[in-house]
């Protein structure tokens, strides 16, 4: 008899980072409403009380993933409260400056290294004593810039790059201990910060917003941007029973971007 497939995530204990606003809170949104309990840090606090109001189950944290200190509480309160973790979400990151290299500083750059990559890794870091009695799902949030090189977004490709090499990785490592880590690696998702992004990049060139979208999407197959909903639905998939047997993957979520080129 064929098993039934299912995407249901009952008592799984989850956390996700900058999971208040934007795909997190979409993501936050998905794994709630497949049963799993959520914990939720964010830098933003009118954000992660918004959330909370919406979701009393919620647990959240005031929490900048770059500061050692404030991750090593977050997960011992999460030790205290649960026991342990089965799924966490890397989605916290920042975009990074759109410049030419000669013209980004040290500080652009460290900035943007030290919250999408060793942010990612102080979590990682947390969350692994915590996964590795019963095994669990780290999913890290990448991009499609960690796939092609990106030009004028230097800082932020490197860390995504990092963030894939980090996946395959720590997939390698922690398998035997029943944790699958994969990357999620999302297109033009719509909202202000890609608008942000968009505006920034179309100044450079020195064309409009819309000239520089219509560009943008000239490089995607599907012609089409992708949502923080589509982003969330991958990640209920991969920490399910139905992705119980996918590890070490990078999956793009971008109806096929075929170059960040423009």
């Amino acid at each position: 008899m064929t098993e039934a497939i299912s995407f249901r995530l009952d008592g799984q204990r989850a956390c996700v980072t900058a999971g208040a606003q934007g795909i997190g809170r979409a993501i936050t949104e998905a794994l709630l409403a497949q049963g799993a309990q959520v914990h939720v840090c964010d830098i933003d606090a009118a954000a992660l009380k918004n959330v909370q109001e919406a979701f009393p189950q919620v647990t959240a944290t005031l929490t900048d993933i770059s500061n050692e200190t404030q991750v090593a509480e977050m997960f011992a309160g999460i030790q205290k409260r649960w026991g342990g973790l089965d799924i966490l979400v890397n989605n916290a990151g920042i975009a990074g400056p759109t410049a030419a290299i000669e013209d980004t500083t040290l500080a652009e750059w460290q900035q943007t290294i030290d919250v999408n990559l060793t942010g990612t890794f102080l979590c990682t870091r947390s969350a692994v004593p915590l996964m590795k009695p019963q095994g669990g799902s780290i999913v890290n949030i990448s991009s499609a810039a960690g796939r092609f090189g990106f030009p004028l977004r230097s800082p932020y490709s490197a860390s995504k790059f990092g963030v894939i090499g980090l996946t395959e990785t720590w997939a390698m490592e922690l398998g035997p201990q029943g944790i699958r880590v994969n990357a999620i690696l999302p297109g033009i998702v719509e909202g202000p910060r890609q608008d942000r992004v968009l505006s920034a990049k179309a100044k450079s060139f020195g064309i409009t917003l819309d000239q520089m979208r219509k560009r943008a999407l000239e490089r995607v197959s599907l012609r089409t941007t992708v949502t923080a909903h589509d982003i969330a639905a991958q990640i209920v998939f991969i920490c399910s029973k139905a992705g119980a047997k996918i590890s070490g993957q990078s999956l793009s979520v971008d109806g096929n971007v075929e170059t960040l080129v423009q």
